[in-house]
């Protein structure tokens, strides 16, 4: 087996990574004939993001008898989530981001800040102004999210703790549409405590009519955890039959829905 890391901003950008190729010998009791090493095969350049993508979204479950794939073929909650990398202006332009700003990341435009209270404590016994219901289903700006140049006043998300409950073994579909704001880049989206299916992949803008027609709604993967590509989309669905959180974990920054 050979494998090669996958990094989308420039070598010159990861201090700590290691361009190589990783190989190993697997090897299956049984009757076969030892073959001569095969020579390694032809990989894609390090930041080819197609090629990163294609390989994800050909993965699947094995969906037998053993393993049964229990993908809901219906949802009762339907979410459209916006992920993206925003910029605060700094007093004095004295952060280290671009034009003396620093980086954010939001979910709907909105940057989670952190309550002095854990939010499920908050929850479990009726602790009062910890944080707010009232999180968008939906993005409460619509724009062409993908566009190689958006206005800066996009850029400037709001602050929040706010959250969306869902209702006990509801069946929850969850479309992370990646944005350019300020940089397009992969989002690692992470199920705290529970899996989800990956039904779906795509570049652009999610388009609610017509890509849902092509979900994998029959041996999807089930998994923890979920990269959107960069200027693209993935759409999950999953039974909330685990009391928890949904932690979207983006550039460092916790943006924790419950």
């Amino acid at each position: 087996m050979a494998a090669k890391t996958y990094a989308e901003v420039p070598i010159a950008g990861n201090r700590f990574y290691d361009n190589t190729t990783t190989t190993a010998i697997v090897q299956y009791r049984g009757y076969y004939t030892p073959s001569s090493p095969p020579s390694l095969p032809h990989f894609p350049a390090y930041n080819d993001t197609n090629a990163s993508v294609q390989v994800m979204a050909s993965l699947r479950s094995l969906a037998d008898v053993e393993h049964p794939c229990n993908v809901p073929l219906s949802t009762s909650t339907k979410l459209i989530y916006t992920v993206s990398v925003n910029s605060y202006p700094c007093v004095n332009n004295s952060c280290e981001g671009a034009n003396g700003t620093r980086s954010a990341a939001s979910i709907n435009n909105i940057s989670f800040h952190t309550p002095t209270v854990d939010i499920l404590e908050a929850y479990y016994y009726n602790i009062s102004g910890v944080y707010g219901d009232k999180f968008p289903s939906v993005p409460p700006l619509v724009f062409d999210f993908t566009a190689d140049y958006l206005p800066l006043l996009y850029q400037l998300p709001s602050t929040g703790t706010e959250v969306r409950v869902l209702e006990y073994n509801s069946t929850v579909e969850i479309v992370f549409q990646g944005t350019n704001l300020v940089a397009g880049t992969f989002h690692p989206i992470h199920l705290h405590g529970h899996s989800f299916y990956v039904v779906g992949w795509g570049f652009g803008n999610f388009d609610e009519n017509r890509d849902p027609l092509r979900y994998n709604l029959v041996d999807p993967p089930f998994q923890n955890t979920i990269s959107v590509p960069a200027n693209g989309w993935a759409a999950i669905r999953f039974e909330a039959s685990n009391p928890g959180m949904l932690q979207a974990l983006m550039s460092s920054i916790k943006n924790k829905k419950k």
